[in-house]
């Protein structure tokens, strides 16, 4: 492994332990018990099989892209709706970006425990199905 991706793999750590230390432990039991039902269920698949599947885990959006796709789309929604008309809506992008903050220093925000309720992984919990899934493609 080279260095630089020593570090990506040290910051995607990072990331999948921030969101985990914040979602309930039942939570991510169960993510992780999800996961493992995929992972055996693609245990004997043909290769092909395999491969689509892995074609699917890399397009899965993880928390973070989520999170970050819906917080600029809500920011932005309220900057063209105060630009349009009141100020009010300023108060829209102020509480998302808000969230955001808090999402990037602590790990935590209010869409969170939803987002993980609904099943959505950290690219870390995906990568752990699509290598398993690699592994097993490897060891035949």
């Amino acid at each position: 492994m080279t260095n630089s991706h020593a570090v990506q793999a040290s910051s995607a750590n990072t990331e999948v332990d921030r969101v985990r230390r914040s979602t309930a432990a039942e939570l991510n039991q169960e993510i992780d018990r999800q996961t493992d039902a995929n992972i055996l269920h693609y245990a004997n698949a043909s290769p092909e099989v395999i491969a689509e599947r892995v074609e699917q885990l890399d397009k899965e959006w993880d928390v973070e892209r989520l999170l970050e796709v819906n917080a600029s789309t809500l920011a932005l929604t309220g900057l063209a709706l105060a630009a349009r008309g009141s100020k009010k809506w300023l108060v829209l992008p102020g509480m998302v970006l808000s969230f955001l903050l808090q999402h990037g220093v602590q790990g935590w925000c209010p869409p969170l425990p939803l987002l993980r309720r609904l099943g959505t992984r950290t690219r870390g919990e995906i990568d752990r199905e699509k290598y398993a899934l690699l592994a097993g493609l490897k060891g035949r």
